[in-house]
This record gives structure tokens, C-alpha cells and sequence, in this order.
């Protein structure tokens, strides 16, 4: 089970950009990883997913096209890259990873390991 820590959160006015970077202890070239986000009363809700080989990524209605979650294996690091931030961006932002692809790729419970988060906030 891999180790994830994630950095590069902070506080922005509406409109900026932020990339956040999660670093893995141990080689995730064959995981399934993805960022999630909670905020404060709300649930935990999926924001970008990427597989192994980053052919394929899914992103939440809400971020499409502001969004962009990207790896670099050789380096066992996930991104996302956020741009045109809103106020409802605003969450501590977690990113995960899951051994076996997950049958719904924003569904918690099919992630093995979470870092401790990297909060966001958005100011208008």
C-alpha cells in the first residue's frame, strides 16, 4: 500500500490557477489514481481520475475544462493542474489511489490509499 502526500494547495482569488502535486512513497505506475475534495458539511465528491497508462481520464461536470489531472510515473507523482477557480472550489482536496480499477471511479470506498489532503480556498 502506497504513502501519498499532497502539496500545493492555498488560497487564490477567483479566476487564478493552482497545481496541486501528490508524491507516493512507493511506485504507483500501476495504480488507478484520483483527486477528491470535501468541503466543509459536504461530502466527499470525485474531481479527476487517471489510469496507469493516462489514456483515459474522467472529470466531474463541475471542473470539465478547468481541470487537469496528469502523472509522471517515472517520478511516482500525480498533478492537478486548476484554472479559473471559483469560490466553490474551495474544499481540502485528497488524492488517492486504487490497486485494481475501480468499478466507479469517484466511489471512496474503491481507493486503498488516501493522503492527508492539501486545502484550497477560493476567495471572490
Amino acid at each position: 500500500q502506497v504513502q501519498l502526500v499532497e502539496s500545493g494547495g492555498g488560497s487564490v482569488q477567483a479566476g487564478g490557477s493552482l497545481r496541486l502535486s501528490c508524491a507516493a512513497s512507493g511506485y504507483t505506475d500501476s495504480y488507478y489514481m484520483a483527486w477528491f475534495r470535501q468541503a466543509p458539511g459536504k461530502e466527499r465528491e470525485g474531481v479527476a481520475y487517471i489510469r496507469p497508462s493516462s489514456s483515459i481520464t474522467y472529470y466531474a461536470d463541475s471542473v470539465k475544462g478547468r481541470f487537469t489531472i496528469s502523472r509522471d510515473n517515472a517520478k511516482n507523482t500525480l498533478y492537478l493542474q486548476m484554472d479559473s477557480l471559483k469560490p466553490e472550489d474551495t474544499a481540502m482536496y485528497y488524492c488517492a489511489a486504487a490497486r485494481i480499477s475501480p468499478p466507479y471511479v469517484f466511489r471512496t470506498s474503491d481507493y486503498n490509499s488516501w493522503g492527508p489532503g492539501t486545502q484550497v480556498t477560493v476567495s471572490s
